[in-house]
């Protein structure tokens, strides 16, 4: 590549294609490449511009993703894409951007030109139940369930609109519940990455804050036969101590809890990740605490194109 990486944002309007913007339009090692307003929505001229960039980043809703990528495919385009939508997680031959989960992890995202950002709410679940199966401590066939509370702006453009909205609906004030028939977009990555044979019951809230996420799992001794929470801890310890270049950290409660209270958007603004273990022998939660717009989409996405163009890992991230 050039010393300077010419990177294409497809999408640069929305959530997440606005804060890759602005992480990268700091960096001196970076190009970015914009097309004329009358040019953005042009399938033609987004597909040359992919073509012409060293890395592309697709911040297109799911089906836009399909198509730029099997234009691309069609036409040999060799560009790095790196996809944050849902489209791509669990497709055959795509890298799936988590490094920390691994070696293999890192060495796919460095080989491969086709590089799937991973979920906000299936980061949370998969930083924490991930280690236990690797470590032979959860198994495969565990039953689980996820609770995970959200800021709105994980609902972007729209969203955002209707929680700014002064003349708002009185619901938007408490928490609200959603996905209700078990069946969100996020659960094939969960249930895919992680090895789980059955998906978990994922109980995703959204609340009245901007930003950042606490993501919970429930264990019983039941769930981890044969190990404790001490055990459950010292995975995390290792794993994440190996393996984050400092994104993803293992904190004791103390260090993510303040009056025994764990704040959702504690990490607002911020591209890293803490884990947690809490509770006692009879009833363990594991948490993870991030924000959905830094390790949950955005700062995800710039480590992946940190990692793929031999950048430092954490480049550009605000840990």
């Amino acid at each position: 590549m050039s010393e300077k990486t010419k990177v294409f944002i497809d999408g640069n309007t929305g959530t997440t294609g606005l804060r890759i913007n602005e992480r990268l339009s700091s960096r001196g090692d970076i190009d970015l490449f914009v097309l004329p307003e009358e040019k953005r929505r042009d399938p033609d001229a987004r597909l040359t511009a992919i073509s012409q960039c060293d890395v592309a980043f697709l911040c297109l809703p799911d089906d836009a993703s399909r198509e730029v990528v099997l234009a691309a495919d069609s036409m040999g385009v060799d560009t790095i894409i790196i996809d944050t939508s849902t489209a791509h997680r669990t497709s055959h031959g795509w890298a799936y951007g988590f490094p920390e989960l691994g070696d293999a992890f890192v060495q796919k995202i460095k080989s491969s030109c086709r590089i799937a950002v991973p979920g906000c709410h299936a980061s949370g679940f998969i930083a924490l139940v991930y280690p236990l199966i690797e470590a032979g401590i959860l198994s495969k066939d565990a039953l689980l369930s996820c609770f995970s509370l959200t800021g709105y702006s994980g609902g972007g453009k729209k969203m955002i609109a209707e929680y700014e909205d002064q003349n708002r609906d009185v619901s938007l004030s408490s928490p609200r519940i959603y996905a209700l028939t078990q069946s969100h977009k996020h659960l094939p990555e969960m249930t895919s990455i992680t090895g789980l044979e059955n998906p978990p019951v994922f109980c995703p809230i959204v609340d009245d804050y901007y930003c950042g996420m606490a993501v919970t799992v429930p264990l019983f001794p039941a769930n981890i036969s044969g190990y404790n929470i001490d055990d459950v801890r010292a995975v995390y310890r290792e794993k994440y101590s190996l393996t984050s270049d400092g994104v993803v950290r293992y904190v004791s409660e103390d260090e993510i809890s303040s009056g025994g209270f764990i704040s959702a958007n504690a990490l607002a603004g911020r591209d890293s990740m803490l884990i947690s273990v809490l509770g006692n022998s009879d009833r363990i939660t594991l948490c993870a605490v991030f924000d959905n717009l830094g390790k949950g989409a955005s700062g995800a996405a710039i480590q992946c194109l940190n990692i793929a163009t031999g950048k430092e890992v954490t480049k550009g991230l605000l840990l």
